[in-house]
């Protein structure tokens, strides 16, 4: 009698155990499968922030082209708000030609942007050397410039290129350059205007300060004339080559951005309109 009671002890605490484990299981699937569902759905959500970006990207390609020269979005950095689906979508454009040419710039120019930058006078003139000494074939270094021998002074296991810049990330290499300079001049540094020095009409503020003679007045008063005279009278003087930022912000905060730099080729039958020269995902260099 005992013995049976014992068994039947046995028995129910066995029970209660797979009744423990089966809840413990059940619980971890629920659980399993609600992460997914989340996941799921932070990845649609995403995927339509993506696309929108996309299109907003798309539909700045469009307003450079717009056949009424006063219709046409300008590329000097202003936000356009673009509706898509869902999403909200900011877009601004800068163009190329704004901006301060690491291969075509003049020394006075380069200087003059790592100035206004807020480097100090002697830096600047030797961040300024140096770049010019990164693109210019030969061995020699100029005054106040780098060229291998320097930069194995100062622990490098590289010289400089000794030809044109390949990207503007590039610049990042050149001997002197540190990362808060960096992160500031940029934005306003390309590989693809071909410029000695930037055009007025699109640059943003430091590519405008580093233009000799203009200075940092010269041109907040550039910059005032600009938003006074509104969108349609520069709508037309745009540029080839611009970079475009979208973001889209959807209604649930998910956002996605994309910057692409683009050259423009014009609108002819069975012509591509536009050619792509950079494409990046996010807000990371």
């Amino acid at each position: 009698m005992m013995f049976g009671r014992h068994t039947r002890g046995v028995a129910l605490l066995i029970v209660l155990w797979g009744c423990t484990l089966l809840a413990i299981m059940l619980g971890g699937f629920a659980a399993l499968a609600r992460t997914e569902g989340l996941q799921a759905r932070y990845q649609f959500a995403q995927t339509r922030a993506h696309y929108a970006a996309e299109a907003g990207v798309m539909r700045a390609i469009a307003a450079l082209q717009a056949p009424d020269a006063s219709s046409r979005w300008i590329a000097d950095g202003r936000v356009y708000v673009f509706a898509f689906d869902d999403a909200k979508v900011d877009i601004t454009i800068v163009d190329e030609d704004g901006k301060v040419d690491l291969n075509a710039a003049s020394g006075d120019v380069l200087t003059g942007l790592f100035k206004a930058a807020g480097v100090q006078d002697d830096r600047a003139g030797r961040l300024s050397s140096a770049i010019q000494d990164w693109r210019r074939p030969g061995d020699a270094a100029s005054p106040n410039g780098a060229k291998k021998p320097q930069y194995e002074a100062a622990g490098l296991a590289y010289g400089p290129r000794n030809g044109p810049f390949a990207s503007v990330e590039e610049a990042r290499m050149v001997l002197g350059m540190d990362a808060a300079t960096w992160a500031t001049v940029a934005p306003a540094l390309t590989i693809w205007s071909g410029r000695e020095r930037p055009n007025t009409e699109h640059a943003q503020p430091l590519a405008l300060a580093a233009i000799p003679g203009l200075g940092g007045a010269g041109a907040e008063a550039v910059l005032a004339t600009r938003a006074q005279g509104g969108g349609g009278a520069m709508a037309g003087g745009n540029g080839v080559t611009h970079t475009i930022r979208a973001e889209a912000i959807l209604d649930d905060g998910t956002r996605s951005s994309l910057t692409s730099t683009i050259r423009l080729r014009g609108i002819r039958s069975g012509n591509q309109p536009y050619a792509v020269l950079r494409w990046r995902e996010g807000d990371t260099e």
